[in-house]
């Protein structure tokens, strides 16, 4: 009994506890991945005034850093084998590593002295762990093609949009209604391709992506609903989503509604959305315009 009794003190002893701020300096301005999948137990709201970091870049090392080159998503029966999978579940990682790095931002930036914004930090820490979570997932999918993360190009698209963010509202607009809702169209489209094509264990991560996604995006939809005072909810997020980006970069190639409102988006949203149109490039490729069966 004795001897239980000092493990379960040595347990105890290595609960990691930490202030916010401490928690996602440690990810935005850590270096490797094992900085971005670090993981704390309890976070602490002491420290109420965010510190004056110098936010335009988050830490990489060189087997990670940015890189200028392109690698082409792979397309047609070249997506099924070993090597265009990889390429395809490289990119979803690296979309995962830069959601962190931008929640991280976000940690860092925003305030947190109100018991509403102390609300909203506990819910974007839930986000960034699932972020955490899948970004593991597709390092290990990655290792049982013979691969790691760092072996392709690391794009840094979305850390271009992340400095039009200033606010929650942005925050919010930008990134789990826009980047992450654009992601239940991915991610369950691509699921589909993959079940077919045999690849079962790669299908199941983007089904439990696709389904961690629709939380993420009904963390947008709760706030935005309660701070839009007078305004429709499309009204609010269009008025609050940054110039350039429009509704366009919210959808993928095609548009499953009923994800949008099972993430609680009223159905006038989600009719606005799929109806919006304009010439952004991605979503008016022809291979999109094509007839698709259903999904």
């Amino acid at each position: 009994m004795e001897q239980i009794a000092n493990v379960a003190k040595e347990v105890r002893k290595s609960v990691v506890k930490m202030n916010v701020i401490d928690y996602a300096h440690k990810m935005f301005f850590g270096e490797n991945i094992e900085d971005k999948l670090f993981e704390c137990d309890e976070i602490e709201f002491d420290d109420t005034t965010p510190r004056n970091f110098k936010l335009d870049r988050p830490g990489r090392d060189a087997s990670i850093e940015f890189s200028q080159d392109r690698v082409k998503f792979p397309k047609g029966n070249y997506l099924f084998t070993d090597e265009g999978a990889a390429i395809a579940i490289h990119s979803f990682a690296n979309h995962e590593l830069l959601a962190i790095e931008i929640m991280a931002m976000c940690l860092l930036k925003f305030e947190h002295k109100t018991a509403e914004q102390r609300r909203f930090k506990r819910g974007l820490i839930k986000t960034l762990k699932d972020e955490q979570k899948h970004l593991k997932m597709y390092i290990n999918l990655l290792k049982d093609l013979g691969k790691k993360f760092g072996d392709y190009p690391r794009s840094d698209f979305f850390w271009k949009w992340s400095k039009l963010i200033h606010s929650e509202e942005e925050y919010l607009s930008i990134m789990a209604i826009t980047f992450e809702g654009a992601n239940l169209d991915f991610a369950h489209y691509y699921a589909h391709l993959f079940k077919k094509a045999g690849r079962d264990k790669i299908a199941a991560v983007l089904d439990e992506v696709f389904k961690d996604e629709i939380t993420h995006v009904a963390f947008g939809s709760h706030y935005l609903k309660n701070w839009r005072r007078d305004k429709s909810l499309w009204e609010y997020y269009c008025q609050t989503l940054p110039f350039p980006i429009t509704p366009a970069r919210a959808k993928g190639m095609k548009y499953y509604k009923q994800s949008r409102l099972d993430a609680g988006l009223d159905l006038d949203f989600v009719n606005q959305l799929e109806a919006y149109q304009d010439n952004f490039q991605v979503t008016n490729r022809k291979e999109w315009k094509k007839p698709t069966e259903s999904i």
